[in-house]
């Protein structure tokens, strides 16, 4: 199941459950869709995949136990360790494959 991450792991922006702004790889590193694009170029930086859309919880159970009250998004605040330029210098040489051949 998703952690659903609160944040940005590059800029910090706050990414509530029901974002639509949330942006997530296969390992479910987080971003913002500004920093997809602006900034990794749909490359993660951690695993070198691309990026999809984060699913949105549901807030209501249509079927018992599955709503974002019964599970929870995640609280902890993930950060990547790399500077800004680091980024965009390792995302650079990857972004001109498409995700599904990296």
């Amino acid at each position: 199941m998703l952690d659903i991450r609160p944040n940005c792991e590059c800029c910090d922006k706050d990414l509530p459950p029901s974002s639509t702004d949330a942006m997530i790889c296969t390992y479910e590193c987080t971003f913002c869709v500004t920093c997809v694009e602006d900034v990794l170029s749909n490359v993660c930086p951690n695993c070198g995949g691309g990026f999809m859309s984060r699913p949105i919880r549901p807030s209501t159970a249509r079927r018992e136990g599955l709503s974002i009250q019964d599970q929870p998004a995640s609280t902890k605040r993930v950060y990547t360790p790399y500077s800004k330029a680091e980024l965009m210098a390792f995302t650079a040489q990857f972004k001109h494959i498409q995700p599904e051949d990296r």
